[in-house]
């Protein structure tokens, strides 16, 4: 699964770098999010998506700010997103909750990075050991997701918040450059892949398992970093830190040079 990850670059980057045409974060009433490097279920994030034409508008790539945790539009109220932070990518197709977002509401979630836990043994002792993976290049990493709108009937149609937009991480089965920290992966999304993967009018079932097929072997890396990131309030480019005393930590310390957009 991915229940944590971190999303540190601005709005301005992500419209140039998944070429934005309508960026809604600056139009909306709310002020857009702050580097954050601990991202958690139900917080506020980005999400790259094409609408489909509509009114008076044409079909165009949009930037949104969105709720991690997706609620179905069929849901009676949206107390249950929280939960629904992960579809597995065997079974988005299918499962009730996720196959009509699947079908042609599909997104892309940038991140810079994401923690998994490891079990291990100290001391006689089992402990889980946070680790941030991340690509080798320093690259953004394109998560897929789906999306959602749930209305809200205690509003008036027309009002701002009278729809909640929210949306799920799609997670497959780990490559072999994370797999021995945990068996699941976000997918992930390559470049060549997105307009397809975007495009609301793609319903045919073998190109989109074509876009889903896992990506980034070879090109992920990953390093122990502090249990404070087990703690949601803890936040900060600290966090990412290769934990003191580790093999990173001391290439880090030597003055290791490190690739364009890394971030720690």
């Amino acid at each position: 699964m991915c229940g944590r990850f971190v999303s540190a670059r601005k709005r301005l980057e992500l419209l140039e770098e998944f070429g934005v045409e309508r960026d809604r974060v600056a139009a909306s009433p709310d002020p857009e999010p702050d580097p954050d490097y601990n991202v958690a279920p139900t917080k506020r994030i980005y999400a790259v998506l094409d609408r489909p034409a509509r009114d008076d508008q044409p079909q165009a790539r949009e930037l949104r700010v969105v709720r991690w945790g997706l609620v179905p539009s069929w849901a009676k109220d949206a107390s249950g997103g929280g939960r629904l932070i992960n579809a597995r990518a065997e079974t988005v197709a299918v499962k009730p909750s996720f196959r009509r977002a699947f079908a042609k509401r599909r997104c892309i979630i940038p991140a810079d990075g994401y923690y998994e836990w490891q079990g291990i043994e100290e001391d006689g002792k089992k402990r889980k050991q946070p680790y941030f993976i991340y690509r080798t290049d320093g690259g953004s990493l394109a998560f897929a997701g789906i999306y959602e709108l749930w209305r809200d009937g205690a509003v008036p149609p027309d009002h701002e918040r009278a729809w909640l937009w929210t949306a799920a991480i799609i997670t497959t089965q780990a490559t072999d450059d994370v797999g021995q920290i945990h068996d699941r992966m976000p997918m992930v999304i390559t470049r060549e892949h997105w307009a397809d993967w975007l495009d609301p009018d793609n319903t045919e079932p073998s190109q989109l398992q074509a876009t889903m097929l896992p990506a980034m072997a070879g090109g992920l890396t990953s390093h122990p970093v502090s249990v404070a990131v087990n703690f949601v309030r803890n936040n900060g480019p600290d966090l990412i830190k290769p934990l003191e005393g580790s093999d990173e930590a001391s290439e880090a310390s030597a003055g290791r040079e490190r690739p364009p957009g890394e971030l720690f």
